[in-house]
């Protein structure tokens, strides 16, 4: 079995832990973006996708700043909503399924158990309201999408919270820390075989279209998260600053945040038999991979 799978996205974490992913023998696999194929401009992003005319379209490019959304939120609904859409429908002209990513931020946080696929959304932010109104505009589009919504994304590249706390760990003598707000850490190399799957499923006929969770296993708060990196740095022998827990109260942000970002997988599990493992043994290869690029910056003397 033979597919051409297109990847809107070059630069970003999840793009590039698609490009050194397995995908099976005989794939086609071509990456393409900015300039080429910019969201930002959704009549002309179609018109690319039709062009390639490939089997399988994945979109691993969005706008990820969610601070920056507050400020320009024309411009992360446009990468965000219609973009993805015009995807879709420039999908549908072709005969292809569509493989997109969206986010634990459509929901509000208010549940106190994990998130399931049709819980209701209410985005709480400028990013979350351009994620959710994508997801809507897909399934308008296209029936045959998979809509995989993920959480806390982290890998060795591009801007993430490992990659920021290894960076200011190196900088400052103590780090303060949310503690109240819960989530799914998920390793993005761990995102993108699953997508690797996902994608062979429905090439195969055995996958289902729709909408699922995929986050590694666990739950954990931030506080949590950024001490998991430091003691797995000083098991290294790198001395690390200390974290200090704090509220949401006493960190104010532009953007809200889900104080609950926990997802329930059970259906990609059932759907497609995939379930990522523990989001501290991803954790674990992402930040032994870090430790050993000088540029991130981690503190290898003492604190102070």
């Amino acid at each position: 079995m033979t597919a051409r799978v297109l990847v809107i996205g070059r630069q970003g974490q999840l793009a590039r832990e698609l490009a050194r992913a397995q995908w099976p023998a005989g794939w086609t696999v071509t990456f393409t973006g900015r300039p080429e194929l910019d969201l930002r401009f959704p009549d002309k992003a179609a018109a690319a996708v039709v062009a390639a005319a490939a089997d399988i379209v994945v979109n691993a490019a969005a706008y990820t700043n969610v601070e920056q959304a507050e400020s320009e939120p024309e411009l992360a609904r446009s990468i965000n909503a219609a973009g993805p859409a015009a995807i879709a429908a420039a999908c549908k002209t072709i005969g292809a399924p569509f493989v997109t990513i969206s986010t634990d931020y459509v929901f509000d946080g208010k549940k106190q158990s994990p998130y399931l696929e049709d819980d209701p959304v209410n985005p709480i932010s400028a990013y979350g309201r351009g994620k959710a109104e994508g997801e809507a505009l897909v399934r308008g589009a296209l029936p045959e999408h998979v809509i995989l919504r993920t959480s806390w994304m982290f890998s060795p590249f591009g801007t993430n919270f490992v990659r920021t706390m290894m960076r200011l760990g190196g900088e400052r003598p103590a780090l303060r820390v949310v503690a109240d707000q819960r989530g799914c850490p998920t390793g993005a190399g761990d995102l993108a075989r699953a997508i690797v799957t996902v994608c062979n499923a429905i090439k195969s006929g055995q996958g289902r279209f729709g909408t699922y969770h995929a986050a590694n296993a666990g739950a954990t708060t931030w506080y949590d998260f950024a001490s998991a990196i430091f003691q797995m740095l000083a098991a290294r022998g790198d001395r690390g600053p200390e974290i200090v827990p704090i509220t949401t109260a006493e960190y104010p942000t532009k953007a809200a945040r889900p104080a609950n970002s926990l997802l329930d997988c059970a259906r990609l599990r059932d759907t497609f038999a995939i379930t990522l493992r523990p989001w501290r043994e991803a954790l674990a290869d992402c930040v032994s991979e870090l430790a050993r690029q000088p540029s991130v910056g981690i503190r290898t003397g003492g604190v102070s």
